[in-house]
């Protein structure tokens, strides 16, 4: 069963506060590691920060960037952090107190498949979200600038 919108809007602003307030001290892992992605909304064009689970893309020792994934709780639509970033893909990844600037991607089929396993290794419930969702869910690269 999809998570209701009303929890995911509360888990998200408490995480947010807390994980900012403290530098990533709290919240920058829940079993699996947190980063904040900050968009700008589509219309508004006014920041909008989300709390999402990650993975890291690196070849060698540096990061070259993160994957995060758009299930939006199970839900059958994509979050509204998607929208954002599809219509303004240039966002902000806070990592601990570190903040880097981003470009945005949608994984292609090609790379989905190893990401995808890795990441629901990470947090199992994506597999149901996944199933539930009657969508294809992005897998979105969040690649350093």
């Amino acid at each position: 069963m999809a998570i209701p919108q009303g929890w995911i809007k509360l888990q998200s602003r408490v995480h947010r506060a807390l994980y900012r307030w403290t530098g990533g001290r709290v919240g920058a892992r829940l079993g699996a590691p947190v980063l904040l992605l900050t968009t700008h909304g589509r219309r508004s064009g006014q920041p909008r920060t989300t709390p999402l689970f990650y993975v890291t893309v690196a070849e060698g020792t540096d990061a070259q960037g993160w994957v995060v994934v758009g299930s939006n709780g199970g839900h059958s639509r994509d979050p509204h952090w998607w929208t954002n970033l599809k219509a303004h893909p240039q966002a902000t990844v806070q990592i601990g107190a570190q903040v880097t600037p981003v470009r945005a991607r949608a994984l292609d089929v090609s790379e989905r498949e190893a990401i995808w396993q890795r990441l629901v290794a990470m947090f199992k419930p994506y597999e149901s979200y996944r199933r539930e969702a009657g969508r294809a869910i992005p897998l979105v690269a969040l690649e350093r600038v």
